[in-house]
């Protein structure tokens, strides 16, 4: 495994954490903004929004942009 393979895999469970506290962090705000918010409906939403965000991510490093 290469130092950078290392380093994630280090930092890999506090990656998980983080996304799924930027998550909770949202289905937080829908809640006060949405004092009647169908949960479940928010909770496909916002991941669906966080999917097009990585699939944005991929496709930036699919076209060479992080080197």
């Amino acid at each position: 495994m290469n130092p950078v393979e290392q380093d994630i895999e280090r930092r890999k469970n506090e990656i998980v954490v983080e996304v799924i506290a930027l998550f909770n962090a949202n289905m937080k705000f829908t809640d006060w903004d949405v004092p009647e918010a169908d949960n479940a409906l928010a909770a496909k939403l916002i991941i669906e929004t966080m999917q097009e965000a990585l699939d944005g991510l991929k496709a930036k490093l699919d076209a060479g942009e992080f080197k």
